[in-house]
C-alpha cells in the first residue's frame, strides 16, 4: 500500500513539475564541458568562510572560484578574482531603486577587471544585461530556477536540460546545480555554515527572529531589510523554508552521483548533512 501511495505522490509531482516547466522555463545556457577533469570552489558566504580565507588563500587563488550575493561589496571580492559569480534572489534584480546595497553591488560588478561569468536567472536577463553593457570583462549565463519534484530518473533528465533544479530554497542549490552543468567533476563548498537553526529566536512579542551572519559584516540597511523580511513569517513557516533546503540537498547528492561529481563540504561547523566532509588542504 505504501508503494502505490509513494507510486501516486510521486506522479502528481511530476505532474506538477512538468506545467510549472511549461510555465516558468525559458532560455536557460546549454550545458558546458569548460570545467571537464576539474576542480571549483563555491565561496558561500557564512562566518566560516573568513577562517578560510585567513587559512587556505594560496588554495583559493590558485582555483576557480564561485562567488554569490553580495559577495562582491567585501574587501576580498577583487583579492580572489573569480571566475564565477551567481545571484538568484530577485532582490538583486526589482530593488535597485530603493536599496544602496543592490546598487553597490552590480557597481562593483560592472567595474570587474578579469574575465568573469556571472550566471542569472533566465526571467532576469532583459533587468541584468543593461547593468552590465559598459563592463567587456563579463560573460553572462542563464539558468532556470523551476523547481522540479517527482520520480527521479525523470528529475534527473530535466536537471540535465536546464530546465530546472531541485526547490531552490536560496542561492548554493543553483550554484552547486550551475557548477554540474558547467562541468566540474570535483566541487568544494565553503562557507556554507548553514547554522541557522542556531542563530533562530522568537521574542517577547512572538516575531520571528533570524539573524544569518557572514563572512563580512552586513551594514544597517541590509539588518533592517531582513527585519521586514521576518516580520510576517510564523515559526513553522521559516523552519519548513529550511527543511526544503536541507531536502534540496539531498536530491543534489543523488543527482550529482549520476554524474560522476564529487561534492565536498570543506565548511567547519556545517549543518548541511548530504555531501562528504573535508577540507581544502
Amino acid at each position: 500500500m505504501g508503494k502505490i501511495v509513494e507510486i501516486v505522490r510521486n506522479s502528481g509531482r511530476t505532474l506538477a513539475s512538468m506545467l510549472k516547466i511549461a510555465v516558468m522555463s525559458r532560455g536557460a545556457s546549454v550545458a558546458s564541458k569548460e570545467g571537464k577533469g576539474k576542480e571549483l570552489i563555491i565561496l558561500g558566504n557564512g562566518p566560516s568562510l573568513r577562517h578560510t580565507i585567513d587559512r587556505n588563500i594560496e588554495i583559493l587563488l590558485s582555483h576557480p572560484l564561485m562567488c554569490l550575493n553580495f559577495a562582491a561589496i567585501s574587501p576580498e571580492f577583487r583579492r580572489l578574482r573569480p571566475q564565477y559569480y551567481i545571484l538568484a534572489d530577485p532582490l538583486f534584480f526589482n530593488s535597485l531603486s530603493h536599496n544602496s546595497n543592490v546598487r553597490k553591488l552590480w557597481e562593483e560588478l560592472s567595474r570587474v577587471s578579469w574575465d568573469m561569468t556571472l550566471l542569472i536567472p533566465s526571467k532576469f536577463k532583459h533587468l541584468a544585461a543593461p547593468l552590465l553593457m559598459n563592463c567587456k570583462n563579463i560573460k553572462l549565463r542563464y539558468f532556470n530556477l523551476t523547481p522540479i519534484e517527482g520520480f527521479k530518473g525523470v528529475s534527473h533528465f530535466l536537471y540535465s536540460l536546464g530546465l530546472g533544479m531541485p526547490r531552490p530554497r536560496n542561492v548554493l542549490i543553483p550554484a552547486i546545480m550551475e557548477s554540474i552543468r558547467l562541468g566540474y567533476s570535483k566541487i568544494y563548498l565553503c562557507g556554507a555554515d548553514h547554522t541557522w537553526t542556531k542563530t533562530l529566536d522568537v521574542d517577547n512579542e512572538n516575531f520571528v527572529i533570524s539573524i544569518q551572519p557572514h563572512f563580512y559584516e552586513d551594514n544597517e540597511e541590509e539588518h533592517k531589510r531582513v527585519r521586514e523580511t521576518y516580520k510576517d513569517l510564523r515559526l513553522h513557516d521559516v523552519l519548513g523554508s529550511m527543511t526544503i533546503a536541507f531536502r534540496s540537498y539531498w536530491h543534489i547528492s543523488d543527482y550529482a552521483k549520476t554524474k560522476g561529481v564529487d561534492i565536498i563540504n570543506a565548511t567547519p561547523g556545517s549543518m548541511i548533512d548530504a555531501f562528504k566532509r573535508g577540507s581544502l588542504s
